[in-house]
């Protein structure tokens, strides 16, 4: 039997990373967190990816105060986004975020790192008509579900 071409054959890997919508009630409505790089003219939710021992939730929490200067408190899971991407190296990687309903508790967005150069509230829809990769447009809907069902009931 014959064996593929090497230049067609390539490694592949699964990665994980997690992060969430942060939400507050604002005079519009539910507003949310975006991060974005302008320049790009990326606008995404923030996330990362975990470091050794580290918990999704954790990790989650940690990613989204390095990105957004924000504390938060996990409210409840939102869900995932799968996708598949081909690195620069030619590596396959098929990834899964898990994102969180998030709570700010303290903080602020002056001490957000420098990954993104813009990090602000939104109200929910703007979000959604802004967000960069339409596969997260789920956990936006979920989230407002989400908020909508806490709002009612105090």
């Amino acid at each position: 039997m014959a064996r593929p071409s090497s230049r067609f054959a390539r490694t592949s890997r699964t990665a994980i990373a997690a992060g969430g919508v942060i939400y507050r009630w604002g005079e519009s409505g539910a507003e949310i967190v975006l991060v974005a790089r302008r320049r790009e003219q990326l606008w995404a939710l923030p996330k990362g990816t975990p470091e050794p021992s580290e918990t999704i939730e954790e990790t989650a929490l940690r990613e989204v105060r390095e990105e957004t200067g924000l504390v938060t408190a996990i409210v409840e899971t939102l869900g995932t986004v799968r996708y598949s991407f081909t690195s620069r190296s030619g590596e396959l990687i098929d990834k899964t975020v898990h994102h969180f309903l998030l709570e700010p508790t303290g903080g602020h967005f002056d001490d957000h790192d420098d990954e993104f150069d813009h990090v602000d509230w939104y109200n929910i829809h703007e979000a959604h008509r802004r967000l960069t990769h339409r596969n997260q447009l789920h956990i936006l809907e979920r989230a407002d579900e989400l908020i909508a069902s806490r709002r009612a009931t105090g």
